[in-house]
């Protein structure tokens, strides 16, 4: 008897588990996705017709219910997300040039979230004609306006004038108390670099690494600080190369391990198209590399190379072993990565911002319908994504994975 108490129990629990969502689980700003309605499609378009580059539309849609109600349920884990009440605000806007493109990283003291422009893109005109810029803006005026769909031109976006300039920024994180960049380097002479910026003025500049023992790196992507060694990893690809910056590469793309403190330079990876995002989980068991090897920049696409992130084991003495597929992006590729306090992981995609649970299930969307680089959380229940000539302000739940690097 006691036995079949408990098989039921366990039927019921599985019931609620496995049970639909109710449409009236679903906030006003999301809507529910149901897969199984795109399983079978009547209509199958070939590669050359359907791929990577085109926007998925599931049936009984169109791009612009897409659109109207942003944040995508694939399953209800995501509700946890986005909880009661989400919003999704477009703060800026840049008719053609590409100024909300990496870098998100906000800073705790200031309350303000840094990003820069894209370098190497035709529209901004950088790469060797100029570096990419560093911008700014105050949350608390995001806040202010995070009620309206559109708020362009009510939160100010300030240039950054880091001394010395910062050349082509790409990733960023932060770093005792500062941030750092990761610098793509300007022709053949001004290599990639870290750069470690002052958040307050007058955002004085110190380059901490510049060469692999006399070699230069190819074009640093981006960066991340592991939360318990507090040892900073970056990804070396070939994207200043392929926007026509940089020289053509002299090493083979990889993620890097450096440690300040010794000034130790290790390679902890390799094996990559283009390593691109880089982050860990929380609790720093994991690092997350996503593979954005589909997109060679100016050489165009490549539709059987990766769009994926890769899950590797960090063990107790900071290397990485035990690489996985962790998830295979259908939209575009995942360029920036972060995880949320829960260990969640959220990447920018094709489409938006594309979260899936620590098993590496896609659970949701904040749907833009553009392509998103990078974007980051500003703490608990605010996030700024950066959709190159669009900027976001988004509310929701979740807490970013926060890293206190002080030291």
């Amino acid at each position: 008897m006691a036995s079949q108490l408990s098989s039921l129990a366990t039927l019921l629990l599985l019931g609620s588990f496995l049970a639909p969502v109710s449409s009236s689980d679903i906030p006003a700003q999301a809507q529910l996705i149901d897969q199984r309605a795109f399983n079978v499609l009547d209509t199958t378009q070939p590669p050359s017709e359907f791929n990577a580059k085109s926007p998925f539309v599931p049936p009984g849609s169109t791009g612009e219910s897409l659109a109207q109600q942003p944040f995508h349920v694939y399953d209800k884990e995501f509700l946890k997300i986005i909880g009661e009440a989400p919003t999704l605000t477009r703060i800026a806007h840049s008719p053609k040039d590409p100024l909300f493109h990496e870098a998100v990283v906000w800073s705790k003291e200031t309350d303000e979230v840094f990003f820069v422009q894209n370098a190497g893109a035709k529209n901004a005109s950088t790469g060797l004609e100029k570096s990419a810029i560093i911008e700014r803006i105050s949350l608390a005026d995001a806040a202010a306006v995070s009620q309206k769909s559109d708020a362009v031109g009510l939160v100010d976006v300030t240039t950054v004038p880091s001394s010395p300039m910062v050349l082509n920024p790409n990733g960023g994180t932060n770093y005792r108390g500062q941030i750092i960049f990761a610098g793509e380097g300007q022709g053949d002479n001004e290599p990639p670099a870290l750069w470690v910026m002052n958040p307050k003025s007058p955002f004085n500049t110190t380059v901490i690494l510049n060469n692999y023992f006399g070699r230069q790196f190819n074009s640093l992507n981006d960066v991340a600080i592991h939360p318990k060694n507090k040892d900073i990893y970056f990804t070396d690809t070939i994207y200043g190369y392929v926007q026509d910056f940089r020289p053509a590469p002299g090493l083979q793309d990889q993620v890097y391990r450096f440690n300040p403190d010794t000034g130790a330079v290790t390679v902890v990876a390799d094996g990559f198209d283009h390593p691109n995002g880089l982050t860990f989980s929380p609790n720093g068991n994991y690092a997350y590399v996503a593979d954005t090897g589909i997109d060679s920049g100016f050489f165009g696409f490549d539709f059987t190379r990766p769009a994926s992130i890769y899950r590797f084991d960090v063990k107790a003495d900071g290397t990485f072993e035990n690489r996985k597929t962790f998830a295979f992006v259908h939209s575009g590729a995942p360029d920036g990565i972060h995880c949320d306090s829960w260990g969640n992981v959220y990447a920018g995609c094709g489409d938006g911002v594309h979260v899936w649970n620590p098993s590496g299930k896609l659970i949701g969307k904040i749907y833009l319908g553009s392509g998103t680089a990078n974007f980051n959380f500003a703490g608990k229940g605010r996030m700024v994504i950066c959709a190159e000539t669009d900027l976001y302000y988004a509310t929701l739940a979740a807490a970013g994975s926060y890293v206190d690097s002080e030291m």
